[in-house]
């Protein structure tokens, strides 16, 4: 069971996504709170799988809260609900680890999707911003937050990871990789996984980050 924490400062949707949640199979709400205080409180008591994170609160916005509660439970998968002029929230919420970012509006079938998507360790972008996503990280790279991995951790990739790993730079979802490279979906996943593994890092997000900040493209020429 996939215990989820819905936080929203409008009751309503708060009432409303648990309500259709709840008739998920493999899914229950544990809580609904309005701000990023009441996350953490419910977070204490609750311990939730995936958190619903509104991006806009009052008290503790929901980039203020995903950087608490991923320094303290950083097992705890985050999606954040945003809207089209959410840049600078969607940054943030990328630099500090969430792993899901969706617009308001995603139908329940793909809000559900979302929900397992992250909980078995996977990142989920609305494809509307995924383009918004990708510029984010090319800003990423030139600003101030670096992701380092150890340059020994890369000699064991091998070309076709390195390939995946381009892809997973410029955006690219599970189906265009496998597509891109003639691959099935689920070679691509494992293939993600034993990436994430040798480099070790904690999702596709640092992986996407590193991409861009140590231009990959580069090094697949090179081999």
């Amino acid at each position: 069971m996939i215990k989820v924490l819905i936080a929203d400062d409008q009751e309503l949707i708060r009432q409303s996504l648990s309500i259709v949640l709840n008739t998920k199979e493999g899914i229950e709400v544990t809580d609904t709170v309005a701000n990023g205080q009441e996350v953490i409180a419910s977070v204490r008591k609750n311990r939730p799988d995936v958190i619903l994170m509104d991006i806009r609160m009052p008290k503790m916005d929901g980039v203020q809260c995903t950087k608490i509660i991923k320094d303290n439970y950083s097992e705890i998968k985050i999606i954040i609900l945003t809207t089209f002029d959410d840049d600078e929230y969607v940054y943030n919420a990328l630099k500090w680890g969430a792993s899901g970012y969706l617009l308001k509006g995603v139908s329940m079938d793909g809000l559900t999707n979302a929900i397992r998507t992250v909980y078995s360790g996977q990142a989920m972008i609305n494809p509307d911003i995924a383009t918004k996503v990708v510029r984010l990280f090319s800003q990423m790279a030139k600003a101030d937050y670096v992701v380092d991995v150890d340059q020994k951790r890369t000699e064991n990739l091998t070309k076709t990871e390195w390939k995946i790993i381009n892809e997973v730079g410029r955006g690219s979802s599970n189906k265009e990789i496998a597509e891109n490279l003639n691959l099935s979906e689920g070679t691509v996943r494992n293939y993600l996984s034993g990436i994430l593994n040798k480099l070790e890092f904690r999702d596709r997000t640092q992986l996407a980050i590193c991409a861009v900040q140590n231009k990959v493209a580069t090094k697949i020429t090179e081999q």
